[in-house]
């Protein structure tokens, strides 16, 4: 609370004077802004494999690898990338299981990266651990 406040107030100074200053009320709002926690990962060490990035004839990247899931109500799949920059990341979670099991509980998950042509690293990530750091050589 006393955060907030002082953020309204730091925002009103800078817009109450006579000439704007953007950075300052960027500055000031990125620091209000909390961190993001790491999300849950529902997996073991030993519960993914196989992680590999390469690009498609359009030029974005295709991330795939497998994770293993004891209960078969649910099946493994990779969540939304986030791209900042050249670099992306990608982590897998679970969803209920929409049709058959995998084979001795080993999902194929996959995901494709639209409008990747910029990023050359992608990072796979299970809560606050790091799966996997993939290069990937740029188009052309």
């Amino acid at each position: 609370m006393r955060n907030a406040m002082l953020v309204l107030a730091v925002a009103s100074l800078v817009t109450g004077c006579g000439k704007s200053d953007d950075g300052a009320a960027n500055e000031v709002a990125k620091a209000a802004q909390p961190k993001k926690k790491a999300a849950y990962c529902f997996f073991k060490d030993n519960e993914t494999k196989g992680w590999a990035a390469a690009r498609d004839k359009d030029g974005n990247i295709t991330v795939k690898g497998e994770a293993y899931r004891s209960d078969s109500r649910y099946k493994a799949v990779l969540g939304p990338p986030e791209v900042s920059g050249a670099a992306a990341t990608l982590s897998p979670t679970i969803t209920t299981n929409d049709s058959y099991s995998a084979p001795d509980n080993w999902w194929e998950v996959s995901a494709t990266i639209p409008n990747s042509a910029g990023v050359d690293t992608v990072t796979v990530i299970c809560g606050a651990r790091t799966l996997a750091e993939l290069k990937v050589a740029p188009k052309g």
